[in-house]
């Protein structure tokens, strides 16, 4: 069946940076496309990211362009969100899934946590 592990958050002071891996199995992960979303506390699930199968044509919301960048390891069937210059705004639990976006549907892993301090 299918399955997303992500890892990789963490507690970190504002303009720190994280990077977040999710692991995928159970489907041909060369041509899907993947995105990531996140949920703030108290809030709805927002995307983040997106990218093609092969890799390529990352899009990305508003809030987090010039800041983050997604890619895809195809050989490790993992993608990945590099998250630069964190602002307390970022917090919330990260979710990889299928698909590009910019809508958040779609099955999600379990999440892994991203806590940005002021």
């Amino acid at each position: 069946q299918v399955q997303l592990v992500e890892s990789g958050g963490g507690s970190v002071e504002a303009g720190g940076s994280l990077r977040l891996s999710c692991v995928a199995s159970g489907f041909t992960f060369s041509a899907t496309h993947m995105k990531w979303l996140r949920q703030a506390p108290g809030e709805g699930l927002q995307w983040v990211a997106g990218i093609f199968a092969r890799g390529l044509a990352p899009d990305y919301a508003d809030s987090v362009k010039g800041r983050f960048t997604i890619s895809k390891d195809n050989t490790k069937n993992t993608v990945y969100l590099q998250m630069n210059s964190l602002k307390p705004e970022d917090t919330g639990t990260y979710f990889c899934a299928r698909g590009y976006g910019p809508d958040t549907g779609g099955q999600r892993g379990q999440g892994t946590q991203v806590t940005v301090a002021s």
